[in-house]
């Protein structure tokens, strides 16, 4: 039986649903944080409410709290039996009439979901793409919107190139980030990332390594991917190393992705210990 948490109750999935109404299925009017679930556990709660609460002031949209939150997982995590995977929360505007202003008076539509997994660690290939440019100065940079299709068309293109992934420059031409993960370069025993400013998300994994001071924030360039030591995509629920970028091989670093993976508390593949 799959279940699911909406509106402060648990029920089965295919009893949950959503109006036609809602502006998170009419206009993509809402939030999302996927998080983590590790021993039961959800992993850097505070760190996503931060996010979401972030989204919700920009938005003028209203979030639910940390403690709802946490209860919510706790109760589906629960019933779902659940002890490793991740939750998915979404927080949309609700029903309202049409129209792109949102009503003064509304009621969020908020529902999480779980599955079951491990955080995973794999190699990808990469390009960049040449159709979708990150704008470094819009404020939906900092938060998870439900409208991703710039991302999708990049995630499209490169599945035309029979690669797996695509990379995201911003309007100046340098690194922001790829469709669902933060780039992390390696250079000698030192690790970059772009800056939220050069259009990246404020991840997750992203802020726990930045916390650890084993990350610091510097402009990328794409020469400096090219040339780099390692280059790893990182996000709350994958550490993924770039094997090609742009049809080239890239350096291999097994030392410095177990430092990353050790760092974000995910347990490397045998065959990928050092």
């Amino acid at each position: 039986m799959s279940l699911v948490w909406l509106n402060g109750h648990l029920c089965e999935s295919a009893q949950a649903h959503v109006s036609l109404a809602d502006r998170g299925l009419t206009l993509g009017d809402g939030l999302f944080e996927t998080l983590r679930v590790q021993n039961g556990r959800v992993c850097h709660l505070d760190l996503h409410m931060q996010r979401l609460q972030h989204g919700g002031a920009v938005l003028g949209l209203a979030v639910p709290s940390a403690a709802m939150v946490a209860q919510a997982a706790q109760a589906l995590l629960q019933a779902a039996g659940v002890q490793n995977g991740s939750a998915r929360l979404t927080v949309t505007r609700g029903v309202a009439p049409r129209g792109l202003l949102p009503p003064q008076q509304g009621e969020p539509t908020v529902f999480m979901t779980v599955t079951a997994g491990e955080a995973k660690v794999s190699s990808v290939s990469l390009m960049t793409s040449q159709t979708i440019r990150r704008d470094e100065q819009s404020p939906l940079n900092c938060l998870k919107s439900l409208n991703y299709l710039p991302n999708i068309l990049a995630r499209q293109e490169a599945a035309r190139a029979g690669c797996d992934e695509a990379l995201l420059l911003n309007v100046r031409g340098r690194v922001a980030e790829t469709t669902i993960s933060t780039v992390v370069i390696q250079e000698g025993n030192a690790f970059f990332t772009p800056s939220v400013g050069e259009g990246a998300l404020p991840g997750v994994a992203r802020a726990v390594l930045l916390q650890t001071g084993l990350l610091r924030e510097e402009p990328l360039s794409l020469a400096r991917l090219k040339a780099a030591d390692g280059l790893y995509l990182i996000n709350s629920l994958s550490m993924r190393q770039v094997t090609a970028f742009d049809g080239v091989s890239v350096r291999q670093c097994p030392a410095g992705l177990s430092r990353l993976c050790a760092a974000l508390d995910i347990s490397l593949p045998a065959s990928e210990g050092v």
